[in-house]
């Protein structure tokens, strides 16, 4: 469990770093030439698919919240270690955890460890940009707590226009797939896809040694009558 949630926020993390010191944001780039694999770097202030949670004020009780939440996911998992859960279930527990994890290190430390990025402008009353490449350092973009996270994973599998019978929207523009993420989001999106479509596999009661019945994301019990 712990080398997989390493490995997904030393990816995560090193991806991120890589796109934001060797590119401007903005920049697009065709991957082996495929037209629907892109990376698209772009920041985003708040929480998925960029939706703003207000101003600086918002922004940090948005990453409070995530901290909140690692530090709960921290516990559980540990709770989990110690009593019998599926190995599916810990597998997908750890990759939302890893996930969670990434982003909220974008938001607490990005905002000063980088000299430039995305960040909110009291005079404008909105997030502005930046030009050019970022880079590591001493003198950050904002503060503790009000980073932007970073995305750059895009896959326009398919680009077309909506029939012009069908309503509303007959015409327009349609897009699939239109967001842009990273791996940390890939992950949180990852366990929780996995839990929804096998959910029954992963909490359904197994066998034990002695052939009782047992639940695989229950606490041991000295008598299993307890479990029902």
């Amino acid at each position: 469990m712990v080398l997989l949630i390493a490995g997904v926020i030393v990816l995560d993390q090193a991806l991120k770093v890589w796109i934001k010191t060797e590119y401007p944001i903005g920049e697009v780039m065709r991957v082996g030439g495929m037209d629907w694999f892109r990376i698209y770097f772009i920041e985003n202030p708040g929480m998925a698919w960029g939706w703003k949670f207000g101003n600086e004020t918002g922004k940090m009780i948005l990453t409070l919240f995530r901290l909140g939440a690692v530090i709960f996911g921290t516990w559980y998992l540990n709770k989990m270690t110690k009593e019998d859960y599926s190995r599916g279930l810990m597998i997908c527990a750890g990759l939302i955890y890893a996930g969670a994890l990434g982003n909220l290190i974008d938001s607490m430390f990005y905002g000063m460890i980088f000299d430039k990025g995305l960040h909110y402008d009291a005079a404008v009353g909105d997030y502005v940009s930046y030009v050019g490449t970022a880079h590591l350092g001493s003198s950050g973009y904002s503060s503790f707590l009000h980073g932007s996270v970073v995305d750059m994973l895009y896959f326009p599998i398919l680009q077309t226009n909506w029939p012009n019978w069908v309503p509303m929207v007959g015409g327009e523009e349609f897009e699939f797939f239109s967001p842009i993420f990273n791996i940390a989001d890939a992950s949180i999106s990852i366990g929780v896809l996995v839990l929804f479509f096998f959910q029954k596999r992963l909490l359904t009661p197994t066998a034990d040694k002695t052939g009782n019945p047992t639940i695989s994301t229950s606490q041991r019990h000295n008598d299993t009558r307890e479990i029902f």
